[in-house]
């Protein structure tokens, strides 16, 4: 199957990471449909733009019942709030729970069938390093470290039927989320390449694992670190 006559669904396609991704896509042939609810900010003749908020449940089940089977889902939405134990905001935690791990389940529930009565198919949710656990940011480590278990759950239950699952799992990466006011006392820690990860790096691995070439890897977990692990 070429790429042009391959869809991928893209979560985030407004900024960072999703944006990066669906660019790289875009340039190598597929089509696109970017789930965000900003408005559209990529112009290209393959992109397809459906307004939706993936925090809320609702609005999430129906847009995913309009993208019918599609090749791909990259899940790549999210959001970081930090807090130590004893400050937490429960409104935050809501926050990024609803959109890493229920929008990740809702979009899945609808798309991993459709993806395996067809025989194929890729999912790649986007996690974090943080996932390990990181001081002040328990509740976003919690919601990262799901994601893991949901894909290789979801891996297992579809192996065998064409579909593979696996997480991207990055460093700290130089997106908008790094200058969020939200997370003003919360510098990111350099990896020892000694700069932070790249967008355009994080979508060239994700290109892979959506390739015919990555068709027996699926149930992982693959850091995007710069060496931050090497210590590990």
């Amino acid at each position: 199957m070429s790429n042009e006559s391959r869809r991928a669904v893209v979560t985030g396609t407004s900024s960072g990471i999703g944006r990066a991704v669906a660019e790289r896509l875009l340039a190598d042939g597929w089509q696109v449909t970017g789930l965000d609810r900003a408005p559209a900010a990529i112009t290209h003749s393959a992109f397809t733009h459906v307004a939706a908020d993936l925090t809320d449940a609702l609005a999430t089940e129906r847009a995913a019942a309009t993208l019918g089977a599609p090749d791909a889902l990259v899940h790549a939405a999210g959001v970081l709030r930090v807090g130590e134990l004893g400050r937490g905001n429960a409104a935050e935690a809501e926050l990024m729970w609803s959109l890493h791990v229920g929008a990740a389940s809702r979009l899945a529930e609808v798309l991993g069938p459709a993806m395996a009565e067809a025989g194929h198919g890729r999912i790649v949710l986007i996690g974090s390093r943080v996932a390990q656990g990181k001081a002040g940011r328990a509740q976003y480590a919690a919601t990262k470290a799901a994601l893991v278990a949901l894909a290789r759950s979801w891996a297992a239950e579809l192996v065998a039927r064409g579909v593979t699952v696996n997480v991207v799992s990055p460093a700290a990466t130089q997106t908008a989320m790094i200058d969020d006011p939200a997370r003003a006392t919360a510098t990111p820690v350099l990896p020892p390449i000694g700069r932070l990860i790249r967008p355009d790096e994080i979508a060239s691995l994700v290109a892979y694992l959506l390739s015919p070439a990555a068709a027996a890897i699926t149930g992982q977990e693959i850091q995007i670190c710069g060496g931050a692990s090497l210590n590990r």
